[in-house]
């Protein structure tokens, strides 16, 4: 398993888009968008995991959630992991990948949104925040880095 850290710039930026968009998480289609429009700058990536030559789950790191509103950065937001690779712990590796590289970029927390309970505390993610939109509740989880 690789964890490739993408940029604009990087190869496997179209890879990635393509795959957002067909995958089975319709909530992907906004990330597709998102890496279409070339929203992501500075530090900000896809954090890509690869097995042989096959995408098989992502998370993004960027300044902002869905919620910009929120005082919090940075953020690791749309966890996900194809179907044939579930089971491998690969959302914890790409959590944890994803971890190292905020703290390397000078960072000392990180955030994450969900509307998962129990997923990210046993990742050492700690409650904060709760965010309510129409018949939605989502949590802001945080964990020091």
């Amino acid at each position: 398993m690789a964890f490739i850290f993408v940029d604009q710039h990087h190869y496997l930026w179209e890879d990635m888009i393509n795959y957002a968009k067909r995958c089975s998480w319709k909530t992907a289609d906004f990330l597709a968008d998102l890496m279409q429009q070339k929203t992501f700058s500075d530090w900000e990536r896809i954090l890509v995991a690869v097995k042989g030559d096959e995408i098989v789950g992502f998370c993004t790191l960027t300044k902002k959630d869905t919620y910009p509103e929120l005082p919090y950065s940075p953020f690791i937001g749309f966890v996900f992991v194809a179907e044939q690779a579930r089971g491998d712990r690969l959302s914890e590796q790409l959590i944890s990948e994803g971890s190292r590289y905020l703290k390397d970029c000078g960072f000392e927390t990180v955030y994450i949104v969900s509307s998962h309970d129990g997923l990210y505390e046993k990742f050492g993610f700690v409650k904060i925040d709760t965010l309510e939109q129409g018949n939605e509740v989502e949590t802001v989880f945080s964990k020091a880095l």
